[in-house]
């Protein structure tokens, strides 16, 4: 495809449909399983009809790994903008990302397929990205600056135990299929909670 005009709505459609595709047979094979020539027969299409949009493998897997960030960044936004302060923002961190990620399993499995380095996917990103934490210690600072924390937290440090907590339990999903992903939300929260609300007056 022509790099350097818009895209026609029927392109626009297969290019989801092959990205769409792409996610799920990555979750069914790992990255390893995933090729041109299956996204195209799974798509209903030629491999030449994939290389029209998608020049290699990694780029299809990038552009997968790209709308399964998306999809959450969407879904965490929402949540936050849901929130009614600071530190009911971090708790609707937690819970809508571990509710994304229940909810969608073949989505996990493509962000850690397309992370990890032995597959060799291309991809910058990385789980000790400080990408991963910003966010989340930024909010915790807001919370921390509305006295909403008790003032000894660290939002930096607390942001990365959180966010390893959060891969903890969903990594759990990969090798325990039957694991109550949605019902970890609560343990990490009264971690949380535990850690950084000030204490309950008697």
């Amino acid at each position: 495809m022509e790099r350097h005009r818009r895209p026609t709505i029927t392109e626009q459609a297969r290019r989801a449909q092959l990205i769409s595709v792409t996610i799920e047979l990555v979750a069914a094979r790992g990255y390893a399983g995933c090729s041109l020539q299956r996204i195209a027969e799974a798509a209903g299409v030629t491999k030449g009809a994939v290389i029209y949009h998608f020049e290699s493998k990694n780029a299809v897997i990038g552009a997968a790994y790209d709308e399964v960030v998306g999809a959450l960044a969407r879904r965490v936004h929402s949540a936050l903008h849901d929130a009614s302060g600071p530190a009911d923002a971090v708790d609707a961190y937690v819970e809508s990302t571990i509710g994304y990620m229940a909810a969608n399993p073949a989505h996990v499995r493509m962000l850690v397929e397309a992370l990890s380095p032995a597959n060799e996917a291309g991809i910058a990103d990385h789980p000790g990205s400080a990408a991963r934490w910003q966010a989340l210690a930024e909010l915790i600072t807001a919370a921390l600056e509305a006295g909403e924390y008790r003032p000894e937290t660290d939002a930096k440090t607390l942001a990365i135990i959180l966010n390893g907590a959060i891969d903890a339990v969903v990594a759990q999903t990969l090798a325990d299929p039957g694991y109550d992903l949605a019902g970890s939300t609560a343990y990490v929260l009264d971690m949380l909670h535990r850690t950084a609300l000030p204490p309950t007056p008697r």
